[in-house]
């Protein structure tokens, strides 16, 4: 029982998930909201245009009108003057066209933002599917949709019959007015229908707009394991990083051990530490550590430097240090520079007796380590 809670989708879409479902090109939509923007851009174009539209289709209706003899005898004409007057109301309806697909474009808009997306018009084969389809068709999807269509059409079919019903008098009236009359009476009562349909549209536009919404975002609610992958996802998985950090971290060990046949001495705890010193005269200011490790890796440094004969120096104090308070490829502290000094004084000595003879190099010990070094490194 508690896997199954589990995987209830009872979670709010993350944001990541809304910017994927985004760029799939699913976005919350309206389509109550963009024919009432339709209807009423049409109703208001018509209402401001009224005055010089009709006047341009009077126009054309008086010159389509008269009669002409020579048209009569001369079909062209007749062709020619019937496309300058088709031009002519193109030409008026321009600005009414222009405004319509401004609505067209921008309605989507308002609710869902400007939104392009290639993946929305890739074909999907699965859209083919008969009995995907089928299933479709009787989704409770389907059928909310099915309802809302006759709700709309009974709250708009009622405003219009509510209008016709109230002015039948007034229509068969119409017959009675002269002609300027009637068609301004027509204009006014066409009006009023028209006002009221957009009024019930907006009731509609209202219910929808949350409606849809609501679907939405309930469509993209996700479970808590759908959570927990995400944000497994976002910030990488655990053990896929591990791994990675040991590549890593193996790596720069290979890189370190390829560092101790250059080095000059080894200083060691004598087990437990082991650090790799190197100093180049007149192209480093100190000396730098090239290689650190502890326990294994300690112990291979010193099975690498033995196998390259990199002198090896038991100096534990020193060893803490250096390790401590060095980092890879670090100069070494300044408080360690007199007892570093001592070691590499003490390996030149040991390389001219090895290829000279002599006395042997006496040993370093007691090397000098600052007290704040070395009380941290007791602390430590």
């Amino acid at each position: 029982m508690a896997e199954e809670s589990d995987l209830e989708k009872t979670e709010p879409a993350s944001p990541r998930r809304l910017e994927k479902a985004r760029e799939e090109g699913n976005v919350a939509r309206s389509r109550e909201l963009t024919t009432l923007v339709m209807v009423g851009t049409a109703i208001g174009g018509l209402w401001f245009s009224a005055e010089s539209l009709g006047g341009r289709i009077d126009a054309v209706l008086r010159h389509a009108l008269r009669f002409e003899r020579a048209v009569a005898f001369e079909p062209s004409r007749m062709l020619a003057g019937a496309g300058a007057m088709g031009f002519e109301v193109l030409v008026a309806l321009i600005p009414f066209f222009a405004a319509m697909v401004i609505a067209a474009v921008a309605a989507p808009m308002m609710l869902g933002g400007w939104l392009f997306s290639g993946k929305a018009v890739s074909p999907r084969f699965s859209k083919l599917d008969p009995f995907a389809g089928v299933a479709r068709m009787f989704s409770t999807q389907s059928l909310s949709e099915l309802f809302k269509a006759l709700a709309k059409s009974l709250l708009i079919g009622g405003a219009a019959y509510y209008v016709i019903a109230g002015n039948l008098d007034a229509v068969s009236a119409l017959l009675d007015l002269p002609v300027r009359a009637a068609l301004q009476q027509a204009v006014s009562l066409v009006g009023r229908n028209c006002a009221l349909i957009a009024a019930s549209l907006v009731v509609v536009a209202m219910i929808d707009v949350p409606y849809q919404l609501w679907t939405y975002y309930r469509k993209l609610r996700m479970s808590r394991e759908d959570l927990r992958q995400e944000h497994k996802e976002s910030e990488g998985d655990p053990h896929i990083k591990a791994q990675i950090r040991r590549q890593q971290q193996a790596v720069a060990r290979r890189r370190m051990m390829s560092e101790v046949p250059k080095a000059d001495i080894v200083v060691t705890n004598p087990t437990h530490f082991a650090v790799a010193l190197k100093y180049v005269d007149g192209d480093m200011r100190a000396p730098r550590v090239v290689a650190k490790g502890t326990d294994l890796v300690a112990l291979r440094i010193r099975e690498i430097a033995a196998e390259h004969k990199v002198a090896i120096l038991e100096a534990p104090p020193l060893t803490r240090a250096l390790y401590r308070h060095t980092r890879l490829g670090d100069e070494i502290p300044a408080g360690l520079y007199t007892a570093v000094a001592e070691v590499l004084a003490w390996v030149y000595q040991l390389k001219r007796w090895k290829s000279e003879g002599g006395e042997a190099p006496r040993t370093p010990t007691d090397l000098p380590i600052p007290e704040a070094l070395e009380y941290s490194v007791k602390a430590a």
